[in-house]
């Protein structure tokens, strides 16, 4: 079922466990990996962490090392929030595809509905030697921190806070109802699942500016010592009230006779490291230690050091010295590097969890990352093949775990190098190949075309025999077939303003060259909304511009100016985009077949000029953008000298259905998990 195509551009040694083609390979016989807890100091104990790592127990002993997966809380068309979307089949069709790819557990952010927790305990029930573990979190309910004078002390926030973690600590416990709210689950949680619950992850990624607030207004005299977990005597604001209500939460879980580890969550931007090579002083503003929030004797479950970590962000890892010096598989890796010196700061007293990484398989991307592990512009088979790789390594250093990032992609997800070209409040109703954020998923959600969305015609003369145009909430599909030949050069110009009958957009291709371009008219340009700096690029001034994305912005280094990034996912891949094909490539926008006469693009819908296709509103000109309703868009194509005029119309639309896939080279995760936790 799962099939694996290891990509050609990676060496074979970082695809070291991966199959040529088919199904994974099967693994040795897997261990039994049913709960054993332990009872320690009058408590149930089901796992461990303490400076002598990570330890799970289990039926065939204790398990070292989790391979996870982070599950979020919506599906396509919808925003986070609207959380009670998910169904029992969501969750009923999901977790046998989890265990078939080797993972053990299963990580979520926030409640989820009274489904999720009885499809679980049903599936594990099903499955006694094979169950999926949880790791639990409580996300801030509040997060007016952030905002212009917040801190999290706030009466207000704190309060909700310490509501959340009951609510959710009730929930695993199947104990908990709950009325419908905005942006929470609702409903009645009957279903225990503490038996499997590895441990709890509190918080979020900690905003730096609400977090230096925080320690500086709400340090002193912020609260004593719990009877579970404790600040140190140098704890700041922030890890004061951290340890409080972990100390919380420990209590409404030691009520119930249970003790797991409990961690805070955490990012590079608040790591407790110092890195003077970081260019934006917000990413090295201040830190968050789990060092400073700890256990005590009363709680055996412990603490570890939860991170959020991916290769390419912030841009100390491509700086910092030291971290070059760490080698994985015979090769410097900073990712690496940077991983082990956070080791390194905890290993006294915890191990290190990854509990977020990955890279997405977007035709975008916003961040060049280490050794190629960009922030998007890869294959679907690449990724995977990276993702299993990174999971290794994290073995390899001793890490307690490696939680990929996501199970699923998610439409409603924005990234700051094409948020400002974008309509915010329908983002989640269409599926953008160019934001890098809505495709991280093991599991793709590829759109169905959109209803009605579709322009055919068959000319009766000139070099077109066949011109046929469809959509869905992705791409525009523009089917060419050609009367006697396939032209040496070919052109779509698309006219999207209203006003003077010109091309906005246009894509040139030669076939005989095997090139193909998306270029976008000067003043349409969507990179001059990303950046103050002009000119935004060297060719800036001409009349056409290939369609380019910023990945980062112009910096100091020290004395050294560091010139903006840029990715061009304007240069179109020639390729198949089908995913049952032998040959596919998930990033292909366009082929040419000579014996058939006929030529194919796939085009983003931002490559048209959408700013939001499923209302019809256009990125106009203007610093902000003017946004513009449009009827559709008017495409001329070009060959030999001819031209053929099309209007292609669309519908606007709330809704447009999906499916799901297990994306090419998934079977390369399988294959690591089952070589790390058998």
């Amino acid at each position: 079922m799962l099939q694996v195509r290891c990509a050609l551009v990676l060496t074979a040694a970082l695809l070291a466990g991966c199959a040529s083609a088919g199904a994974a390979p099967d693994p040795e016989p897997s261990s039994d990996w049913a709960p054993a807890a332990v009872q320690a100091g009058g408590l149930r104990v089901l796992a461990e962490s303490d400076r002598d790592g990570f330890r799970l127990h289990t039926a065939s002993g204790d398990k070292g090392f989790l391979p996870g997966v982070n599950v979020g809380a919506t599906v396509p068309l919808h925003q986070p929030g609207e959380i009670d979307v998910l169904t029992a089949d969501d969750y009923r069709r999901w977790f046998p595809q989890m265990a078939d790819l080797g993972i053990r557990v299963v990580r979520i952010y926030t409640l989820h509905p009274p489904t999720f927790y009885d499809e679980l305990a049903a599936y594990n029930a099903a499955h006694p030697s094979e169950p999926l573990y949880l790791v639990q979190g409580v996300y801030l309910p509040d997060e007016r921190y952030v905002e212009e004078g917040g801190t999290l002390c706030e009466p207000a926030l704190d309060e909700a806070f310490s509501a959340e973690l009951s609510a959710v600590s009730a929930a695993v416990h199947g104990d908990l109802e709950r009325a419908a709210a905005p942006g929470a689950a609702s409903g009645r949680w009957t279903t225990d699942v503490s038996p499997w619950l590895a441990a709890w992850i509190v918080g979020v990624e900690w905003d730096p500016a609400g977090t230096a607030r925080t320690d500086a207004a709400c340090g002193a005299g912020s609260g004593e010592p719990g009877r579970y977990f404790a600040p140190t005597d140098d704890a700041s604001g922030t890890e004061r009230w951290i340890a409080r209500h972990m100390d919380d939460l420990a209590a409404l879980e030691a009520a119930r006779g249970d003790s797991v580890p409990i961690a805070l969550a955490n990012w590079p931007t608040t790591d407790p490291l110092v890195h003077d090579t970081e260019p934006l002083e917000t990413e090295d503003l201040v830190g968050v230690d789990a060092n400073h929030v700890l256990p005590t004797a009363a709680w055996p479950g412990g603490t570890f050091a939860s991170f959020h970590a991916y290769p390419y962000y912030p841009d100390f890892q491509r700086y910092e010295p030291g971290y070059d010096e760490q080698e994985w598989r015979g090769e410097s890796d900073r990712y690496a590097g940077y991983l082990a010196a956070l080791q390194e700061h905890f290993a006294e007293r915890m191990p290190l969890l990854v509990t977020e990484f990955g890279v997405p398989t977007s035709l975008g991307s916003a961040h060049a990352g280490t050794l190629g592990r960009d922030q998007g512009g890869h294959d679907e088979s690449t990724a995977m093949a990276m993702n299993a790789d990174m999971a290794r390594m994290m073995a390899g250093l001793g890490l307690g775990g490696a939680f990929v990032f996501s199970w699923t992609d998610e439409w409603f997800k924005h990234t700051w190098n094409t948020m400002e070209h974008q309509v915010p409040e329908r983002r989640q109703l269409w599926h953008d190949p160019l934001t890098n954020e809505q495709w991280f998923g093991i599991v793709a959600t590829d759109s169905d075309l959109v209803p009605d969305a579709v322009a055919e015609e068959r000319p009766s003369s000139g070099p077109f025999e066949h011109i046929s145009v469809r959509a869905d909430a992705s791409w525009v599909h523009i089917d060419l077939a050609l009367r006697e030949r396939l032209p040496r050069e070919l052109s779509v110009g698309v006219d999207v303003l209203p006003g003077p009958l010109r091309d906005d957009y246009r894509v040139l291709v030669d076939t005989e060259a095997a090139t193909a371009r998306a270029e976008v008219r000067q003043e349409l340009d969507p990179m001059r909304l990303d950046t103050a700096v002009r000119p935004y690029h060297p060719d800036a001034a001409d009349e056409w511009h290939l369609y380019r994305l910023l990945t980062n912005r112009a910096h100091h280094l020290g004395d050294r100016v560091l010139p903006a990034e840029h990715h061009e996912p304007g240069l179109l891949v020639e390729g198949d985009w089908d995913p049952a094909s032998a040959e596919y490539d998930s990033r292909a926008t366009w082929s040419a077949d000579a014996e058939r006469r006929s030529v194919r693009l796939r085009l983003p819908w931002p490559m048209l000029g959408m700013a939001d296709p499923s209302s019809r509103t256009a990125l106009g000109e203007g610093e902000p953008a003017q946004l513009v309703h449009v009827d559709g868009v008017t495409l001329r194509f070009a060959a030999d000298g001819s031209a053929h005029e099309l209007d292609f119309r669309w519908p606007e639309w709330n809704r447009v259905g999906h499916t799901e896939r297990l994306k090419d080279g998934s079977g390369a995760i399988a294959a690591a998990f089952a070589e790390l936790a058998p």
